[in-house]
């Protein structure tokens, strides 16, 4: 019997919007990474969603792989004129995004009120 994986996020429904709390604090390991992109894919390829926030308030670390499949699905919700948001991203993490540039590529906000504030 195969056991089913374990949920990488919790979601929750505020109006056209899927809220998607990310549980882990590191999200840097091949397998991790792997299983919350088919997840977060999954949203929008099977359930049909078009609206993504996705709240970071739990991690403190993201590999650059991570980073990479964050960008595929904003190409994912791009091709369906969908939407991804990003919010609770904390300081270190966020220093991450600048010096990449992605605070340029995403649309990050402080919390979800003011994400959810600005569709």
């Amino acid at each position: 019997m195969t056991s089913m994986p374990r949920p990488m996020f919790e979601l929750r429904t505020q109006g056209p919007v899927q809220v998607v709390k990310l549980l882990d604090s590191k999200i840097v390991s091949d397998e991790a990474i792997d299983e919350l992109a088919a997840q977060l894919y999954a949203l929008v390829e099977t359930e049909g969603h078009r609206h993504l926030l996705l709240d970071f308030g739990n991690v403190e670390y993201l590999s650059s792989a991570a980073l990479s499949r964050l960008i595929q699905l904003k190409k994912k919700l791009n091709a369906v004129s969908g939407k991804l948001k990003l919010c609770c991203i904390e300081a270190d993490l966020l220093e991450v995004f600048r010096i990449t540039r992605l605070d340029t590529v995403f649309e990050i906000h402080k919390d979800q009120e003011s994400a959810l504030a600005r569709s």
